[in-house]
């Protein structure tokens, strides 16, 4: 089931994700006292509204404070006191208005005063939330709209009926033509093209330079071409829709090899067999490229993509070389190497070659220094492997180049002369790292850049983060130009990612809502974003997130009219 037909089965009844804060946060014995105080203001002022309650109204209605213990704990330390010191001043903060507490490690009665820069906060969320607005159209209308007919499946779309378009129009424009059918060289052509724009628009340098492109729209553009132009990241669709036209083009290339050949037109018996074996490459690259058996066996698609991949390419080169053999020795043709020019496959080739390649020629083993932060997370130091190497930039690392790689975002240091990735538990490759922490790693080609980059586009942003994934986070939020609040909803993230992850997070976001998912259980992300949305005036929601909610918070978010913007996975 979809993450978009689970959100909607989900809006149905109490979200599976939402929780009872006001059960779960630990003060729930504190709430007549709340209530005590809520009566005698009701009394002396306006109707009691909670977010007019202020802790110093608190105060003056004779609520204990840690200033007021400190005094009574230089003269009794009674149980009942201690626990007035100690959890009145947060209760008065999250039921009576500031849902934010600042961590302190002071001790009871004794005042120490924390570093602004160093501090951060861990948030209890609101006990009220806005009522969601209902999803716009009908449910059948939004599944084509965010699912089978979302940004990626147009794009495919779009490449996939041009070629087709193509096609027909060759077969038909060919139909009475002997031999039967388009030229073989048009078809290696067409195939080439394919093939070429396939391995392109996952090509590092040419993925980093479409998003350098699209994030230099203007902010006075209009908010609705911003949202557009925001969606590069769907860019995968191109890539699938070129690999499953290359694949037709090729059948019906392999069709009318065969023909001419059962028509005794050329006697090439290594261009069947050469052709029929790139045909069943073709088709297994397809075939483990759907998304369900993507998903279910990710190492087996990688590997089946890379060295499927690099022997489709070869097999292309002997195959198109072969053929062109076979025409120079016909009467009244060009010699070989003049066939090989003019050939635009050949061209096309090349390219694909030389961009398979290039990623190689980088390939090195760097020195990586682990910092284990908790049992459930690393953070891994490089150091003069790249020199500032920028914000929202991600990097593959491996210790088998040629069975899988991982792709982390990186963190860049304030000076920009070394990086580090946070690794989090999340299967038996990740584990392995924390529990064994390595020194080194392979990297390849160049770091590449991420759905974040396109946060530059809007004025104010609301970014919403689960887990690990506060990783790309920071190495967004260490630079970002325009507002933007964080959302981070993790179990334990002090002990989990440390203390320095949290000061980095609360300067750079000193209102950041961290919740602990342990204390509080987890909130309704999608009643949680849009409050915040609201709240902040933000003009997109970005969201950082495993594939399961990161599809639920921009499927919940979008049918509402929100704009929201999340990885994809395609890959």
């Amino acid at each position: 089931m979809s993450g978009v037909e689970k959100e909607d089965r989900e809006s149905a009844s109490p979200s599976a994700d939402s929780h009872d804060v006001g059960s779960g946060n630990g003060f729930t014995a504190q709430s007549s006292s709340a209530e005590s105080i809520a009566s005698v203001y009701t009394a002396t002022e306006e109707p009691f509204r909670l977010e007019d309650l202020t802790l110093e109204k608190a105060t003056d209605l004779g609520y204990p404070t840690e200033q007021t213990f400190e005094q009574s704990f230089r003269s009794s330390s009674s149980s009942e006191d201690l626990e007035k010191g100690i959890i009145a001043p947060v209760l008065v903060q999250q039921q009576l208005g500031a849902h934010d507490y600042e961590k302190s490690d002071a001790s009871p009665g004794i005042r120490k005063d924390l570093d602004t820069a160093a501090s951060y906060k861990i948030s209890h969320p609101p006990d009220r939330l806005p009522t969601l607005p209902h999803k716009r159209s009908r449910r059948i209308l939004r599944g084509l709209r965010y699912n089978l007919l979302a940004v990626y499946q147009r794009l495919f779309s779009v490449v996939f009926i041009g070629n087709m378009t193509a096609f027909i129009i060759g077969v038909v424009y060919h139909r009475h033509s002997y031999p039967f059918g388009p030229p073989l060289g048009n078809l290696a052509t067409a195939v080439a093209a394919n093939v070429m724009g396939a391995i392109l628009i996952r090509q590092e340098y040419v993925i980093n330079s479409l998003y350098n492109i699209f994030c230099w729209t203007p902010l006075w553009m209009p908010l609705r071409f911003r949202r557009v132009v925001s969606k590069l990241y769907h860019f995968g669709g191109v890539h699938s829709g070129c690999a499953v036209s290359a694949t037709a083009w090729f059948v019906l290339y392999s069709a009318l090899v065969t023909k001419r050949y059962a028509d005794g037109d050329f006697d090439e018996p290594a261009v069947i067999a050469i052709t029929y074996s790139l045909l069943a490459l073709l088709l297994a690259l397809c075939v483990f490229a759907i998304p369900k058996l993507r998903i279910a066996s990710h190492n087996t698609f990688e590997a089946v993509h890379r060295f499927g991949g690099w022997a489709a390419v070869a097999l292309f080169w002997v195959d198109i070389l072969l053929v062109l053999h076979a025409e120079s020795t016909k009467a009244g043709t060009a010699s070989f190497g003049a066939l090989v020019v003019q050939a635009p496959a050949f061209w096309f080739l090349l390219v694909v070659t030389f961009f398979i390649v290039l990623p190689w020629i980088r390939l090195r083993k760097v020195e990586a220094f682990p910092e284990v932060l908790s049992k459930h997370a690393v953070r891994i130091h490089f150091q003069h492997s790249y020199k500032n190497i920028g914000n929202v930039i991600g990097l593959r690392i491996t210790h088998n180049p040629m069975k899988e790689w991982h792709a982390f975002a990186t963190i860049p240091d304030a000076d920009g002369s070394s990086f580090s990735l946070i690794v989090s538990d999340n299967g038996d490759w990740t584990k392995k790292q924390i529990m064994e922490p390595a020194h080194s790693y392979w990297i390849r080609g160049i770091p590449v850049t991420g759905v974040l980059r396109m946060a530059t586009v809007f004025r104010r942003i609301l970014l919403v983060t689960t887990g690990s994934g506060i990783g790309p986070c920071l190495s967004f939020l260490t630079s970002h130009p325009m507002p933007c609040r964080l959302l981070w909803s993790t179990p334990n993230p002090v002990q989990t990612y440390g203390e320095d992850v949290m000061r980095a997070v609360a300067k750079a976001d000193p209102n950041a809502m961290i919740i602990n998912t342990r204390a509080t259980g987890r909130p309704d992300v999608v009643a949680l974003a849009y409050h915040l949305y609201l709240e902040t005036k933000a003009e997109s929601v970005f969201v950082i997130s495993n594939p399961y909610l990161t599809s639920k918070l921009v499927y919940g978010l979008e049918s509402r009219g929100i704009p929201a913007y999340g990885p994809i996975w395609d890959s």
